[in-house]
């Protein structure tokens, strides 16, 4: 006979539950180390990832000065110059592309008077040949300006790069100092021909063109030359034609205007004026660095 062997419902339960309970434990458990091993990963310390060196580009060297002497052609004579510049802003990107300078120039003209004429004279030599000479008739007097001027230039358009034109405007003025000497000739007077210059009392063989020989030279009158002293002021506009933003090969068209302490009288039969208005035009090369 087989005897059947039943569990109290009670026990049941227990036993249920205390199966359930190790099995959540378990669990419990596993949850818990893989927590604590995320969390200690989260934790360590994360190795610095290696740096890579990147070295700056180095651009070309900016330009600070320049220095260049130029010929100027001027509606009244001629001139010669040399110019000195400084970039105002030291700040690179300014300061290479050549926005603005400041100038200092100095510059050496000749005035001429529209009515200047040079005539020429032959004369017989005693052993049959002959010599020729040249004077400007009715010329009283050489007028040369020594002008030291300080200003700015500007650029107002183009691109500063290598081989594009570049346009300034350039306004100058400043201190002038007006050279008056006389202006000699070879003539008759008092029964000679001497060396004479326009007074009162020469006048009249001063000019007359029948009793000139030509001009006395430079040197006559050079320990009589005075010094007017006045003012100037230039403006203009400046093309820089260079290749290479080292090099300046440049012109300038502008204007120019002058003031004296005193009347310059040029010819003998016109009065004299303490002022010049003339247009110019002028080539000048150098370098910036």
């Amino acid at each position: 006979m087989q005897q059947v062997i039943t569990m109290n419902p009670a026990k049941k339960i227990v036993a249920i539950v205390f199966v359930l309970f190790i099995a959540l434990s378990a669990h419990a458990q596993t949850l818990t180390n893989t927590t604590s091993a995320d969390t200690a990963k989260r934790m360590a310390p994360v190795a610095p990832r290696p740096q890579v060196y990147k070295p700056k580009p180095h651009g070309p060297k900016p330009i600070h000065r320049e220095l260049s002497v130029g010929f100027r052609l001027n509606t009244d004579g001629w001139g010669a110059f040399i110019d000195r510049g400084t970039v105002m802003y030291e700040n690179v990107k300014t300061s290479d592309m050549f926005y603005h300078f400041k100038l200092w120039q100095l510059e050496f003209d000749e005035k001429k008077n529209p009515h200047e004429m040079k005539t020429t004279t032959t004369d017989q030599n005693p052993t049959g040949g002959s010599s020729t000479n040249s004077y400007i008739f009715g010329k009283i007097n050489n007028f040369y300006t020594l002008k030291l001027g300080i200003g700015t230039s500007k650029l107002i358009a183009g691109k500063p790069d290598p081989g594009a034109v570049s346009i300034h405007w350039i306004i100058t003025g400043g201190v002038s100092a007006g050279l008056l000497k006389p202006y000699y000739i070879n003539a008759y007077y008092n029964g000679v021909i001497q060396p004479i210059k326009y007074t009162d009392q020469t006048k009249d063989a001063f000019i007359d063109p029948n009793g000139i020989e030509g001009n006395a030279g430079f040197s006559q009158g050079l320990s009589e030359t005075k010094i007017v002293p006045g003012l100037h002021l230039k403006t203009g506009l400046h093309f820089d034609f260079s290749g290479n933003r080292r090099t300046l090969m440049a012109a300038e068209v502008g204007m120019n205007a002058e003031y004296y302490s005193s009347p310059i009288q040029i010819m003998a039969e016109q009065a004299g004026v303490p002022y010049f208005f003339n247009l110019y035009l002028s080539l000048q090369f150098g370098k910036r660095w």
